[in-house]
């Protein structure tokens, strides 16, 4: 049974990350309006982040529309499917990004046994320098610490 999940039932989900100038927490409906006015003051620079290709995120939606994406994507986390964090400046603790780790498209989980995710992250225009840092320490994290076999997450320049 725990071959159809995405992880596996006895892996203990990281509750986030701290690394230098963020932190990674469960995105949960607490970040909304933050969350919110991160990506809508970004849009542009989020769908010129690689791994956002088809322009179809972020699009214009209202708060309660982003509150219930919020809530999906903690019901998502509750129940294993996928995991979103926040991304929080460690001095401020602003949202200036997000992180979701999901299964890769194409690959249901525990085909063939394995497991394929598929990762990726925006930040804020105003904090486009943390992108690569952001990536660097999301791909060794997603490596060293999750059950994946492989993982997609478009390299940074």
């Amino acid at each position: 049974m725990s071959d159809e999940l995405f992880v596996p039932e006895d892996f203990a989900v990281p509750d986030g990350l701290i690394a230098g100038e963020f932190r990674l927490a469960p995105l949960g409906p607490q970040h909304n309006e933050a969350d919110y006015a991160a990506w809508t003051a970004s849009m542009d620079h989020i769908r010129a982040t690689p791994g956002f290709p088809n322009g179809s995120w972020p699009h214009e939606m209202s708060l309660s529309d982003n509150l219930r994406d919020l809530e999906r994507h903690a019901q998502d986390f509750a129940e294993r499917r996928g995991f979103t964090y926040t991304v929080l400046g460690t001095g401020t603790g602003d949202v200036i990004g997000c992180v979701y780790i999901y299964p890769a498209s194409g690959h249901e989980p525990g085909g063939e046994g394995r497991r394929h995710a598929s990762v990726r992250s925006w930040v804020r225009a105003d904090c486009a320098a943390l992108d690569p840092v952001l990536h660097d320490a999301v791909l060794a994290w997603v490596e060293r610490d999750w059950p994946f076999d492989s993982i997609q997450y478009a390299p940074r320049t």
